[in-house]
């Protein structure tokens, strides 16, 4: 939105300083920030103009003006100057990661806790698996004589496990032919191709050891799924209780927040590097109030996943935002690492 005259560096100032302050911006102080350059009462007309553009608004008929949601859109868009992170803002972050786990899962986890700390907002780590993904091993390792571990490993670098009881004993050829069976029938395979009549059609040629290996197959089912549906993390939601302007719909945000397919849904739903939806742009009622900000992270060259910040529509995007991008940046370094470890 193309805004004329004294307009754009008016709508600034409002925005800016309710950032500040979360209260009315009055024309006087709009006029002590501009210089005294211009009048009072020039600044009201100014205002009032943003208002009627519906920009701007009054919550009070004797207050001064806050911006509404489409006022802080125009300045994202048109007239933020994002802070650029100091060399000791970056080494801040780049110490929440030096020690790490090396389980990207709990890499994840720790992500978004260190975010919701660093910036006293929830926070939100999710990986999204393209469908290009494929099953690149399976493997079954003997933890008794009953009792399997079922690995499996996807294209993306991703790995899985999951503990088994079979009702037959794991001697190593049973395990060398199941492995090799396997392997022979999933790699290559897109997760999204493993369904569960996939699976039952493969074992079906086993004949009558098909009954036996069934547990295996249903394990490796749940692995298969587990990658493909992603992993979803929130932390910090309780810091939310903190701004008054969410009080009302606090419970309602921090159940969404709390939903892994929800969330999921609104982040894959935006595919560009970085974004930022503000209250209603989401399409989503109980984020009506907040805004969420969301930044991709790679794991080589591969769209891998996505971290985000949801908080008050009043938060201070020109320092956010650059935060933000590098601790997406930063962590999709580290899983990279961790993958090619691995």
């Amino acid at each position: 939105m193309a805004l004329d005259g004294r307009k754009a560096p008016i709508l600034k100032i409002v925005v800016e300083r309710f950032i500040q302050t979360g209260e009315p911006v009055g024309s006087k102080y709009v006029a002590q920030a501009m210089g005294n350059s211009v009048s009072s009462a020039t600044i009201r007309n100014e205002m009032s103009a943003l208002e009627e553009a519906g920009l701007l608004e009054q919550p009070h008929t004797s207050s001064g003006r806050v911006p509404t949601h489409m006022g802080y859109r125009v300045y994202l868009d048109e007239m933020m100057e994002q802070e650029p992170l100091t060399a000791r803002e970056r080494g801040e972050i780049d110490a929440l990661f030096n020690v790490r786990n090396a389980d990207p899962d709990q890499l994840l986890r720790d992500a978004a806790a260190s975010l919701a700390e660093l910036t006293r907002l929830a926070a939100v780590s999710t990986t999204m698996i393209p469908h290009t993904v494929t099953v690149k091993r399976v493997e079954i390792i003997s933890a008794g004589r009953r009792t399997a571990v079922i690995l499996l490993v996807a294209s993306s670098g991703v790995i899985k496990n999951k503990v088994c009881r079979v009702d037959f004993e794991l001697t190593e050829a049973v395990i060398r032919f199941f492995v090799e069976f396997a392997n022979k029938q999933l790699v290559g395979r897109s997760l999204e191709e493993i369904t569960s009549s996939y699976l039952n059609s493969v074992s079906v040629s086993l004949g009558e050891y098909a009954r036996l290996f069934m547990p295996v197959f249903a394990a490796l089912f749940d692995l298969v799924r587990e990658i493909n549906d992603g992993q979803y993390f929130a932390r910090g939601t309780t810091n939310l209780l903190s701004y008054q302007e969410l009080a009302e719909t606090a419970y309602d945000l921090l159940s969404f927040i709390e939903q892994p397919q929800e969330m999921h849904e609104l982040i894959s739903g935006h595919s560009a590097p970085v974004q930022v939806l503000i209250g209603r742009e989401a399409s989503v009622a109980q984020l009506a109030d907040s805004s969420v900000l969301i930044a991709r992270y790679n794991i080589g060259e591969n769209a891998a996943g996505a971290i985000g910040i949801v908080g008050p529509v009043r938060m201070n995007y020109a320092r956010l935002l650059p935060h933000l991008e590098y601790f997406a940046s930063t962590l999709g370094k580290l899983l990279s690492e961790t993958y090619t470890e691995q």
